[in-house]
């Protein structure tokens, strides 16, 4: 008579051997093929006991709801990637109705074009005064904006394409910077770029879209759509 339990240990001894390797198994397995491969060992284990030393009762139900954990928890897991991989297609399909509008997400950029051009703001806090200044591609000052007090939130702005002393500016990309003071003190204000979303794709990061001369911009990122 073969002792399996001397020989192998226990059958939780080979469960846990087992499931040392799940995570790799997990790729070319089933749960069904978990289930009866642990199967086959605890069959195996009690046809070749020791009929003076039989296993616990207690043993081989312990054994048994951990395999029922196991299996559990592929199914689950098999779920969870069917909802995610439809929450994407899902997310693909809502993003897709965005080209062709303009959206505001973070940015520092603002492109004149036909004597306009636009720009947001978001606040975490009111502030009383709201100032931007905006740049040309080289870096020289162009044109400040006094916005005044502003409350928390998004706070949209338009530039109508003339500089500081009335001069019209050719159009083209430029850049802006956000200054926000409350009783003195700097409030947190992050710049907006306004841009027309004009494609949408899948990445690493899930949903993207291109607004504008920005590529990789996640669905999160859009904090409006005009």
């Amino acid at each position: 008579m073969v002792d399996a339990t001397q020989d192998a240990g226990s059958a939780a001894a080979l469960f846990a051997s087992f499931n040392a390797n799940a995570s790799s198994a997990a790729k070319t397995s089933t749960a069904v093929d978990t289930q009866d491969r642990f199967l086959k060992l605890l069959v195996t284990q009690m046809k070749n006991q020791d009929p003076l030393n039989p296993m616990d009762n207690a043993q081989v139900t312990s054994q048994m709801a951990q395999l029922s954990t196991v299996t559990g928890i592929d199914k689950l897991n098999v779920t969870l990637q069917a909802l995610s991989d439809s929450m994407l297609s899902n997310q693909s399909l809502q993003a897709a109705t965005m080209i062709g509008h303009g959206v505001l997400v973070p940015g520092k950029g603002i492109d004149l074009s036909e004597g306009s051009g636009y720009g947001g703001i978001e606040m975490t806090q009111s502030a009383e005064k709201v100032d931007i200044a905006i740049y040309d591609q080289a870096g020289a000052l162009v044109r400040n904006i006094h916005l005044g007090a502003q409350k928390a939130g998004l706070v949209n702005w338009q530039w109508d394409g003339r500089d500081n002393s009335g001069t019209s500016m050719v159009d083209g990309s430029y850049t802006f910077t956000v200054e926000a003071i409350q009783a003195g003190k700097p409030v947190d204000a992050t710049a907006l770029q306004f841009g027309m979303v004009h494609s949408v794709k899948q990445d690493k990061q899930g949903v993207v879209l291109g607004v504008g001369q920005l590529e990789g911009i996640a669905l999160s990122q859009v904090r409006q759509i005009l």
